[in-house]
């Protein structure tokens, strides 16, 4: 059974979040996207944690889906931690991702956290504790407690981000490195920038949306091998640790390019450079004079012991996509979010099943049957035939998938 999965998600009580997610309407997205199984998000805000038990049952297994329905969408639950602390005399900042095996557990884990900070004043909570402690105070509670770090590159909260002050997962999780078994790549990495670590050889590379709105569930996946009769929080585990590729199939992935912080820069000088041309700068913003926020990008380079294109032995295979309500929007030249994309959005669902049945089916000639130009264009984004314009310090790329937008010298979008 071929289990689409997304397992870092935010709830409506984390900070910058969309008012109308519910755990129905979360539900419902996901059937439509193609999303099989997805996580809870949040379960440390005491009221979501209500209203995922008020909304939930246990399917089978740690694995739950809506009361009353024993199919169509399945839950794992799930959360975003945040840890900030000290360490040789400066702030470090990370951000973990933690799946629990059961509602039980993380009612534990709620219980315990709460002795150590709120739990209400935000989604993702924050606590000022080594991200080693956090890891160390949840394999005390189950030491089946899947850790792994978010949006492992990011500058500001990524375990091996430009501003994180460490150089590997030992560094950032000292003597509790033994438990993380695998990290987020985050929108603006892909696999094969993290394949040119030798040190991450062993670790399972997950793709997760941390989407904040209905809308973003989805733009980054895994694809699961998992018979229905197997399927369980404990098998799902397993395979993140083993690093099986005989169950992690796939990860659907954003192109990195199109991640906010993937190319080096200013956003308020409205500058974006490539490694190559800040290091000429000295890493200094050429208008401002002041320090450019150093992307992932630049950030792979500094560590990695791999040449580009370097691909290790059983590495899990990845393919770049372009979510389909951007795609439709690019097409039809109008917002993702108009009345319009929505209808056609809602006639492709109608006809495929889902989003990701358009966006994977391999027979171009079915989609080229109900729009040619979309035919097209899924085809040059599954062939790498697209024009990117990277994200930077904040700012979302731009994929060009017909090479409409022209650009300036710095590669940020000037006119369509």
């Amino acid at each position: 059974m071929e289990i689409i999965s997304d397992f870092h998600i935010h709830s409506r009580y984390a900070m910058a979040c969309s008012p109308s997610i519910t755990i129905k309407g979360l539900a419902h997205e996901a059937q439509e996207k193609g999303i099989k199984l997805l996580s809870t998000g949040d379960f440390t805000h005491p009221s979501w944690f209500s209203e995922i038990k008020e909304n939930l049952s246990e399917y089978q297994n740690g694995i739950y889906s809506l009361k009353g329905e024993k199919s169509g969408t399945m839950f794992v639950l799930g959360v975003e931690i945040c840890t900030i602390f000290n360490k040789d005399g400066k702030t470090r900042k990370i951000h973990n991702c933690v799946l629990a095996p059961n509602i039980a557990v993380a009612e534990q884990i709620n219980d315990v956290l709460s002795k150590r900070g709120p739990l209400t004043s935000d989604g993702r909570p924050v606590f000022n504790m080594h991200a080693s402690e956090l890891v160390e105070i949840l394999m005390e509670i189950d030491k089946s407690i899947t850790v792994f770090p978010a949006h492992i590159w990011t500058p500001y909260f990524g375990a091996l981000g430009s501003m994180s002050g460490f150089d590997s997962i030992k560094d950032a999780y000292e003597d509790q490195a033994k438990n993380i078994h695998a990290l987020e790549t985050g929108l603006s990495s892909d696999p094969k920038m993290n394949w040119r670590l030798s040190s991450l050889d062993k670790i399972t590379l997950l793709s997760n949306s941390d989407a904040h709105s209905l809308h973003k569930l989805g733009r980054e996946a895994n694809v699961l091998e998992i018979s229905e009769d197997k399927l369980s929080y404990g098998e799902i585990a397993d395979c993140i640790i083993k690093k099986d590729p005989k169950r992690i199939k796939l990860t659907v992935e954003f192109y990195p390019e199109e991640g906010k912080y993937h190319f080096d820069g200013h956003r308020k000088c409205n500058i974006s450079l490539s490694p190559q041309e800040a290091e000429k700068y000295n890493n200094i913003c050429p208008v401002c004079r002041k320090n450019l926020t150093i992307g992932v990008l630049h950030r792979v380079n500094d560590l990695a012991d791999r040449p580009e294109g370097y691909t290790p032995k059983n590495a899990i295979p990845y393919l770049h996509t372009v979510p389909l309500r951007e795609v439709i929007a690019y097409i039809m030249k109008k917002n993702d979010s108009s009345p319009a994309v929505d209808e056609a959005l809602r006639k492709l669902v109608s006809s495929f099943g889902s989003e990701f049945n358009v966006l994977l089916n391999e027979d171009i000639s079915k989609l080229e049957g109900v729009d040619k130009e979309l035919g097209i264009a899924i085809e040059r984004i599954r062939k790498e035939r697209v024009h990117l314009i990277p994200g930077y310090d904040g700012v979302f790329g731009v994929i060009d998938i017909m090479d409409k937008i022209k650009e300036n010298k710095h590669g940020t979008q000037m006119t369509l």
